[in-house]
């Protein structure tokens, strides 16, 4: 391997090995890469909505108390590596070229026929990472589901469970209870568990696994308070997400005293579940959490993101991907945005349930300028054409999101949502993010298959 084209070229081939559910190959991995996982504390985090946003509030809040915090997410919007990060510094290109061939290593050692997967690649590429960089926590965020996801072969300190909505139902389900039963499998014994889960929604389920596993639950509801801080990021369900994430901390940071960060050649199983200190490593002097800090500074984009361009118009990114992340976007133009209707710019992968997606963009909309999204799994403009158009908003085929751009050059308010690789691609268009010298979008494809 001898440069970032190369390195990424090797990750756009491990797409040809589709992805699948199962932990098997990811603990071979692990194996070979000398078990990372090991060596580090995880706050592993999954969830319908809301997990990236979430992982975004605990990273801010331990980085801002002294901790160094590696986190991992999924999907990127605009470069991979954004999947892998150190106190919110991306992997670097060289760090990228160096961990490839070891990769290269690892899958040389396993048979044709169980060839690892890019996303059970990436995941021990970024332990390996994690634990070279000593990171003393891990925000940890599942792919899809959790029971079978690769993220689930470490053993967290706490297990957090943002929300059960129907999404993924092709892989995880078609039931609330049944996706809230695979979301419920990253819960370990004794670990604690946090969610924000609602009776009806999947709480049943979780409370009834965390009792299996004698996990003590605490459940954060919409009543829980976060007005007294100002929170960076924009939305009644982001001050939710934000609750969840300081009700992880308070859980943390009860208890004995935790015997400190782990030194690299690993401990027990009851020292990495313990309680996480207030500070980080050597002598720095114990201080109280810096909430109100973390929660002012903390970014996430694409998530409820207001951009002013330079000619004033305002540009609202969302990548709400489902019926009920849908819904909560239009709460928030009801809330934050009454008495603007934007010109909404939508596009959606093609699993996605858009015919419900669709009429509530259209009642709060000026006018649907409908796009694919640079996906091989886009829905058709066409497909989102037809369903339940009721006339009263124009919804135009457009052939790009540049295209839908220029039809709306004279709107002074445009939304953008749909998926989170639409968003991507707008915050690319924009300038917000650095664009690769060859697109890496593409790294986002996936196909999955249960075992």
């Amino acid at each position: 391997m001898t440069d970032y084209s190369q390195a990424i070229q090797f990750l756009y081939d491990l797409r040809l090995f589709g992805a699948k559910l199962g932990l098997e190959n990811t603990r071979r991995l692990a194996e070979l890469a000398g078990n990372p996982q090991d060596k580090l504390r995880f706050i592993h985090v999954a969830g319908t909505n809301g997990k990236g946003s979430t992982c975004a509030v605990l990273e801010s809040i331990y980085r801002h108390a002294g901790l160094r915090v590696g986190l991992f997410t999924s999907p990127h919007l605009v470069r991979f590596n954004e999947r892998i990060q150190v106190n919110r510094m991306p992997i670097s290109e060289p760090e990228i070229v160096r961990l490839v061939p070891e990769a290269q290593g690892w899958i040389a050692q396993f048979p044709a026929e169980a060839h690892p997967t890019f996303f059970e690649v990436v995941t021990v590429m970024a332990l390996r990472y994690f634990a070279e960089q000593r990171c003393e926590l891990v925000v940890w965020e599942t792919g899809m589901g959790g029971r079978l996801d690769a993220t689930n072969i470490v053993t967290p300190v706490a297990s957090v469970i943002t929300n059960i909505q129907l999404d993924h139902q092709k892989w995880l389900g078609q039931t609330i209870a049944e996706i809230a039963f695979e979301k419920a499998g990253i819960i370990k014994p004794g670990v604690p568990v946090i969610t924000a889960a609602e009776p009806g929604a999947g709480l049943e389920t979780i409370a009834e696994i965390a009792r299996q596993k004698n996990g003590p639950l605490t459940v954060v509801n919409r009543t829980d308070p976060v007005d007294q801080f100002r929170l960076a990021l924009h939305g009644k369900h982001q001050r939710l997400n934000a609750a969840l994430a300081l009700a992880t901390v308070n859980v943390l940071s009860s208890g004995p005293p935790h015997p400190g960060p782990l030194p690299q050649g690993g401990e027990g199983e009851g020292e990495r579940r313990g309680p996480l200190p207030q500070e980080g490593r050597g002598d720095r002097r114990r201080r109280p959490w810096p909430i109100a800090e973390a929660l002012a500074n903390v970014n996430w984009p694409g998530r409820t993101q207001v951009m002013r361009l330079h000619d004033g118009r305002e540009v609202l990114l969302d990548g709400a991907h489902n019926p009920e992340g849908i819904r909560v976007l239009c709460e928030e133009l009801d809330s934050s945005f009454a008495g603007r209707k934007p010109v909404i710019i939508f596009g959606v992968l093609s699993d996605k349930n858009f015919s419900e997606m669709l009429p509530p963009l259209a009642a709060h909309a000026e006018q649907l300028l409908l796009v694919p999204v640079k996906s091989d799994r886009s829905a058709s403009v066409h497909e989102l054409l037809s369903p339940h158009s009721d006339g009263r908003v124009p919804r135009v085929p457009c052939s790009s999101l540049p295209d839908a751009l220029a039809k709306a050059s004279k709107a002074r308010f445009i939304l953008i949502t749909g998926s989170l690789y639409l968003v991507g691609e707008a915050l690319e268009y924009f300038g917000y993010s650095p664009s690769p010298k060859v697109s890496e979008f593409a790294l986002n494809e996936w196909g999955a298959s249960k075992v």
